[in-house]
């Protein structure tokens, strides 16, 4: 496995959603690196789990202001990819 793949691919999202859409559809959300494109985020999944991968939808997710006390900020941006996999295979790791 060569590590390129693992550098687009950064953590798996898991919230109530993504959990719903990976039982319910088939789906699976991960945070990716900003830089990558659909084809390489496909070529990343296919190479490190051994699935099929059907369709890749990104989504850049935009800063949003916080604030703690009287110190204001913003959370850091990053690239969300939703992979929907062909019927019957699931993620498992090699």
């Amino acid at each position: 496995m060569h590590t390129k793949y693992l550098e687009i691919i950064k953590t798996p999202i898991v919230t109530e959603k993504s959990s719903n859409d990976q039982n319910n559809y088939n789906k699976y959300t991960f945070k990716v690196d900003t830089r990558s494109n659909k084809t390489e985020i496909k070529e990343a999944v296919q190479k490190i789990f051994g699935v099929k991968v059907l369709e890749v939808q990104t989504i850049n997710v935009k800063p949003k202001k916080k604030r703690v006390g009287r110190y204001s900020g913003f959370t850091k941006k990053y690239k969300k990819a939703i992979i929907t996999l062909e019927p019957g295979q699931t993620l498992e790791a090699k």
